[in-house]
């Protein structure tokens, strides 16, 4: 392949890595937002919480525990793992492609 070519499937690993950062850090910051009981109805923390609230939509309710503190870090924790692994595995997968 010419090295053009992976250079090109490099730039995508690394925008794939770059975005399941950004969608991990959302998650994250509204996790720590949560927990430190930010004003929700400040913009800036709605606007978090909404984006977080959809990128985490399939993992939102999956665990039940009693404490609404342990249900929102295990509910948007694990969201924002998977999309870290996912994201850095097919990132990998396309630097390692020749």
């Amino acid at each position: 392949m010419s090295p053009r070519y992976r250079n090109g499937a490099n730039q995508a690993g690394t925008v794939i890595a770059i975005v399941a950062d950004v969608m991990a850090l959302i998650l994250g910051l509204w996790i720590l937002m949560y927990l430190l009981d930010a004003n929700p109805g400040n913009d800036f923390v709605q606007f978090v919480h909404d984006a977080a609230r959809r990128l985490a939509g399939w993992s939102y309710d999956l665990f039940t525990f009693d404490a609404a503190w342990a249900r929102v870090v295990a509910g948007y924790g694990l969201a924002a793992v998977v999309y870290l692994f996912v994201g850095h595995a097919i990132a990998g997968r396309m630097r390692r492609q020749h």
